[in-house]
């Protein structure tokens, strides 16, 4: 950093001498020109040749030279084309007018065209500088994050006004550089920090102009960092309402299904202890089931809050082996043969069908929730069918019913958690279903529900068939 302004300062005066160097060729080039014409034209028409050159000089190098191009304009017509020829001597008085009016002529010619020169380059600079802003202001609505919105304005600052670019955010940063410019980055909620620019060359920010389109890179910033932290907070205030929403949900959801069936048993074992041998066997056995019935409802409702807080921490783990899809079917009918006793149960598995790589204690509990669901919004009596098909990359798992059906337009959001499409019809904590979905996105498949056009409603998930498949299940499978 403490060579480049010295480098900005050698080439400046060189960019000067070049400038007053072209100034003194370009009169010596129009002198040549006057030359070659003055026999062809009145000696007062040669001035328009040095005119010309004083406009580009004007142009390209600005006032100084240009001023320079006149001053030698005027004393090269004079001492090569104004008799006597090679001095200074004027003997005709009417030259000294010529004289006046090619210096005024020239003057204002140079200064109006170093002018518009300044002006254009001040417009070119404006607009390379919007064109900047509006670079910038596109990056930092693409951003997200704090630290990413501070380094994409910091490297554009610095890329437009030539300056080492710092910002410091929630603190008050005194200028203690005598050559840098602190402006501060301002919110509605008050000052989100500072930032310091120190500029390389020194008249950078000299000027109006250039100090106010660093205030609106600032304040850009600033927009943006602002929009950042009230995004940040409608974020977390969504989480806490969303937290307290499940919460609150868990809370009402477990106390109830968690009352009821203790209820259950507590009155069953107390009618048990109470009646004693007054009891016919026939009312004790009917007891005795009521209370394995709550037992196994109770146990279902605690390994779904389980898997649902496995699924909520990422801690769920997938141990695939090769099973036999079948097997792992039979095992979820047989966990819920009570349930979907007063049910006729179809299972329609292909004898062909593949050994698939899985999990079969999660799988069993998909199958688990779904009869689970089938059997409580069902009437008795009505048809049950597990359906299993396969192609070559993936395995299709349907359990339908012919209940009533799912509320049309609720087929995506009864798996969402704690949702249950008619809440007051059934006992349930809306877990099944969303526990289903974590478990089958966790193997790599998907799960959806239908409704079916006779009547009732369709659950079907896939998972995927990859990898070579064993000669044989492992006997301890």
């Amino acid at each position: 950093m403490t060579e480049e302004p010295s480098r900005q300062k050698r080439r400046i005066p060189a960019r000067w001498r070049a400038g007053y160097i072209q100034a003194i060729a370009a009169v010596a080039g129009a002198t040549v020109v006057s030359r070659v014409l003055f026999a062809l034209v009145a000696p007062a028409n040669l001035t328009m040749t040095y005119l010309l050159a004083i406009v580009v000089i004007a142009a390209r190098y600005g006032r100084g030279p240009s001023i320079v191009a006149v001053l030698a304009s005027v004393a090269a017509f004079d001492f090569f084309f104004v008799p006597p020829y090679l001095t200074f001597v004027v003997t005709d008085t009417q030259y000294l007018l010529t004289f006046a009016v090619m210096l005024t002529v020239g003057l204002v010619i140079g200064s109006l065209t170093a002018r518009i020169r300044r002006q254009a380059e001040a417009a070119e600079q404006r607009e390379r500088r919007t064109a900047a802003l509006y670079a910038m202001s596109r990056e930092l609505a693409q951003a997200g994050a704090t630290d990413q919105l501070v380094a994409i304005a910091g490297r554009h600052i610095a890329e437009v006004f030539g300056a080492d670019v710092t910002i410091h955010l929630g603190e008050d940063v005194g200028d203690d550089e005598v050559e840098a410019v602190c402006l501060p980055l301002l919110g509605h909620g008050g000052g989100l920090g500072v930032v310091r620019v120190r500029p390389r060359r020194r008249h950078t920010l000299v000027g109006l102009e250039p100090r106010r389109q660093l205030e609106t890179f600032v304040n850009q910033t600033a927009l943006a960092l602002e929009r950042a932290r009230l995004a940040d907070e409608a974020r977390e205030a969504r989480v806490g309402a969303e937290t307290e929403r499940l919460r609150s949900s868990l809370l009402s959801s477990v106390s109830h299904d968690l009352r009821t069936p203790l209820a259950t048993i507590t009155g069953a074992v107390s009618t048990i202890l109470e009646g004693g041998d007054r009891l016919d066997a026939r009312t004790r056995t009917e007891l005795l089931e009521s209370v394995r019935d709550e037992a196994e409802r109770l146990n279902r409702l605690v390994q779904n809050l389980l898997q649902m807080t496995r699924l909520a921490s990422r801690a769920l783990q997938v141990r695939r082996e090769w099973h036999p899809l079948e097997e792992v079917i039979g095992a979820a009918l047989r966990r819920l043969a009570t349930a979907l006793a007063g049910h006729k149960v179809i299972v329609n598995v292909p004898p062909d069908l593949p050994l698939v790589a899985l999990d079969d204690v999660l799988i069993e509990q998909v199958l688990v929730n779904l009869l689970d669901n089938a059997a409580k919004y069902t009437p008795a009596g009505s048809l049950i069918r597990v359906i299993a098909t396969a192609t070559d990359h993936k395995l299709t798992v349907e359990v339908s019913d012919h209940g009533p059906g799912l509320p049309p337009g609720e087929e995506e959001r009864v798996f969402d958690k704690f949702y249950r499409a008619t809440p007051q019809a059934r006992r349930g904590a809306g877990l099944g279903l969303a526990i289903c979905r974590g478990i089958v996105e966790a193997h790599g498949g998907r799960i959806w529900a239908q409704n079916l056009p006779e009547g009732g409603v369709a659950f079907l998930f896939t998972l995927p068939v990859s990898g070579t498949q064993p000669a044989a299940v492992p006997a301890d499978a």
